[in-house]
């Protein structure tokens, strides 16, 4: 009794140190997603203001008709502004009636009839491609290059990046482009490339961020379009592990670029063409897969820097140069950096020792990611991680992490730690062993035992009904790949193909489509199904922004020694499983402490509920995913707990029925005076009434039935919380979510978890702890 009264007592002393702690923060934050959303918003609300209503135009630069107003459409579409809104449309109907001249216009122009409605303008962007073929040098010192068009100009490299952009996108929409087109291109990039790895506006010319940026992005489209892999097609058998094409240019200009790299200036031209430069530094990011250039988050360090700039100018971007000091170049070019450089990670390549082990297939993750988007319908990027270097926050930039490798894995001790962690914290591991590398096998097995010592986590073969089969596509049951994978919390977190998958996703070339037949076709399909299949079984399809905040690390012990005044949340053991999310309340906890400034006790202690130690605890903690039952004992001191003024949480994992009606059955049991009822939507613990958030309405995610045997889905409905409880005394002592909650806290959600989205489970279960504080 003394234990409860000394438990209410301290609810007061931590709600005055909920007002202290919540009026100290911070008025403005560091860059984060919702400002960057503001700030395209209102970038391109001004942008449209600009429009001519009456020709759907904006001012243009002297003899380059069409072009500014094409780069100001591209912008506004790319930014999501829909194709159909009337502004988006009138300037369509003014690019479509232009015929091509020059190289800017011509180029910009086929980039946005790609974009808008490419079906409907295919037969123009044909007539643009011809032309732009055309108009390629074909003769002298500028072989490969393209000048302004209809013989002005000698050939740059600004406008040979403008019409290779064009011919990329158009090849994408299924135009073709003449191979001969790419090798001139090619060459002529890798024969004016500077011998420090930079490029200059022309040959010879001292190397600049812009135009360096416009090298890396030109090899790499040119390299991609010629179809140079690592594996090959030869009659009906698809050969792996071949040699990769030279990427040294590549590797040299990023060096260059990233000893140079700033945000505030375009290297070599101080601050002319800023924002030229930075819409280059996005796609050198997007097309190399590189999240870090010279060390620096170059989208993060960008897009601060032009949120700051935005809000000095009233919601448009004036450049400080000649050219940008036009606010309808200026802010286009920003609404690209922003709006294509925020695409979500979608997986993230591991590089690892043995030096180049890590990428035998180039490619794969490229052509495996551009099929997941037309999939999913939506922009993701990849990218490539330098795991010596990388913590576990840097890999949870992504939800998927892919190892490949052929040779015995060179792990320490932290990097095993850092790849458990980022599991623990709700990222998937995918693995492959390649090109028949026996040691990689017995490395990664060995791997596997190192991350997770606890017996219960083994490395278990995939059984055909594992959702992970059919989570996107029927895989062909002729062409099968071995899947094993190890449950983690919730969720299988580790899925490992003993075979080459990497090798089929790099042959997986839309360049390839047209010609590639018979069993090779058949071998690339079911591979490729199964790649998106297990991305989808790890994202639910569900991805964050580049600029989302990361899952805190889970407290492995508290720091704060003091036990006054902190708040003590117990776990309650059962025999339904009541350990299988071990992060949810941790996290939990993490939530209280950030958001409401409280202090708790992280390292929660596991009780039975005939344990003497039960009544020193605020809060009990409990979830489970199989049936269970309470012995009379310990029925009869949860019964005195909450008549004491304790409270308890619990939640079904996954939803499972199972344990939903064995809870009711016991609380029926425990509390027969006391009815489990649903509570009230409008009751204001679902308000901001107790320091918490407005949660009236929340994001279910549930189980639909799987239609002709197709894979399963879950769908979202928002709607009010669906909570239980009993109340005593005028107080919920006992409140109970059917839904799941742990899985969504732990960050482990899959594809087979029905229950409350990540946020919403979040801001439920705050809820509860502040209720049950105040009440």
């Amino acid at each position: 009794m003394v234990a409860i009264v000394s438990s209410m007592a301290a609810r007061l002393v931590l709600i005055g140190l909920l007002v202290i702690a919540t009026t100290g923060r911070s008025a403005r934050a560091d860059i984060d997603a919702e400002r960057v959303r503001k700030a395209i918003e209102l970038g391109t609300t001004k942008l449209l203001a600009m429009q001519d209503q009456r020709s759907g135009t904006w001012q243009e630069h002297p003899g380059l008709p069409g072009g500014v107003t094409a780069l100001c459409t591209l912008s506004l579409i790319t930014a999501g502004v829909s194709v159909h809104d009337p502004q988006v449309q009138k300037s369509l109907t003014l690019l479509r009636s232009l015929r091509p001249r020059m190289t800017y216009t011509c180029s910009l122009q086929t980039l946005v009839l790609c974009a808008a409605e490419p079906q409907k303008d295919l037969l123009r962007i044909r007539e643009n491609v011809q032309w732009l073929e055309s108009q390629q040098i074909r003769e002298n010192e500028k072989k490969g290059a393209w000048g302004y068009g209809n013989s002005q100009g000698t050939g740059d490299n600004s406008n040979t990046q403008f019409a290779m952009l064009a011919l990329h996108e158009a090849r994408r929409v299924g135009v073709p482009v003449s191979k001969q087109t790419w090798k001139l291109a090619l060459a002529y990039w890798l024969r004016t490339q500077n011998l420090d790895g930079s490029w200059g506006y022309m040959e010879g010319a001292p190397g600049t961020g812009s135009m360096t940026c416009a090298g890396i992005a030109a090899v790499v489209i040119a390299s991609e379009e010629l179809a140079e892999t690592s594996a090959e097609v030869h009659g009906d058998q698809i050969r792996c592990c071949g040699d990769a094409p030279d990427d040294t240019p590549v590797q040299r200009a990023l060096q260059w670029l990233g000893s140079h790299f700033k945000v505030e200036t375009n290297p070599g031209m101080a601050r002319n063409w800023l924002l030229y430069y930075l819409y280059g530094v996005e796609r050198v990011g997007r097309l190399t897969n590189q999240r870090f250039l010279g060390g620096h988050d170059w989208y993060r360090e960008g897009a601060n820097m032009l949120v700051e700039m935005q809000d000095r100018k009233g919601g448009l971007w004036v450049g400080p140069g000649t050219g940008e000091d036009s606010p309808s170049v200026a802010t286009p070019l920003a609404l690209l950096f922003l709006s294509k450089g925020r695409r979500p990670v979608l997986i993230s390549k591991l590089k690892h020792e043995p030096s180049k082990d890590w990428n035998h297939h180039p490619n794969d993750l490229g052509n495996l990611t551009e099929y997941a988007e037309t999939r999913w319908k939506r922009d993701m990027t990849w990218q490539v991680i330098d795991w010596p270097r990388a913590s576990s926050d840097d890999l949870l930039q992504s939800p998927v992490v892919w190892l490949s490798g052929r040779d015995k894995l060179q792990l320490t001790d932290a990097q095993v730690a850092s790849l458990r962690d980022y599991v623990d914290r709700g990222g998937f591991l995918f693995a492959e062993q390649c090109c028949g590398g026996k040691d990689f096998d017995q490395s990664f097995r060995a791997l596997v035992k190192r991350m997770f010592p606890e017996v219960e986590h083994e490395l278990r073969l995939l059984p055909p009904e594992h959702p992970i089969w059919t989570a996107e596509e029927r895989v062909d049951s002729n062409y099968l790949k071995p899947l094993w994978g190890i449950d983690v919390g919730c969720r299988t977190a580790v899925a490992y193909c003993p075979e080459d998958l990497g090798c089929y996703w790099e042959v997986a070339s839309p360049m390839r489509d047209e010609w590639l037949r018979g069993r090779p076709r058949a071998q690339v399909e079911a591979a490729r199904s199964l790649g998106l299949n297990v991305l989808a079984y790890a994202t639910n399809r569900e991805l964050r922004g580049k600029l989302d905040e990361i899952a805190p690390p889970l407290a492995s012990h508290d720091r704060d020694k003091v036990e006054r005044a902190k708040i003590w949340v117990g776990k309650v053991r059962h025999a339904g499983g009541w350990n299988v999310a071990p992060a949810a309340l941790p996290n939990l906890m993490n939530i209280v402490q950030r958001e409401a400034g409280l202090r708790v006790r992280l390292d929660a202690e596991d009780l039975s509920l005939d344990d003497p130690a039960l009544f020193q605890h605020h809060m009990l903690f409990m979830h489970g995913r199989h049936s269970f039952k309470f012995s009379e004992a310990e029925r009869a001191k949860l019964r005195t707990y909450v008549a004491r003024g304790g409270c308890i949480l619990a939640d079904s994992i996954c939803s499972s029925p199972e344990f939903t009606n064995a809870m009711r059955q016991e609380m029926a049991a425990v509390f027969p005076d006391h009815p489990l009822e649903r509570i009230p939507p409008a009751h204001p613990m679902f308000t901001k009434k107790y320091g918490g958030f407005d949660v009236r309405t929340v994001s279910l995610r549930e189980a639909q039935p799987a239609a002709g045997g197709g894979p399963r889905k879950l769908i979202t409905r928002d709607g009010p919380p669906d909570l239980e409880g009993i109340k005593i005394d005028g107080h919920y002592g006992v409140i109970f979510s059917p839904h799941d909650l742990s899985c969504s806290l732990e960050r482990h959600e899959s594809i087979e978890c029905a229950g409350y989205a990540r946020k919403d489970a979040a801001q439920i279960g705050l809820n509860v702890v502040m209720y049950s504080l105040y009440e």
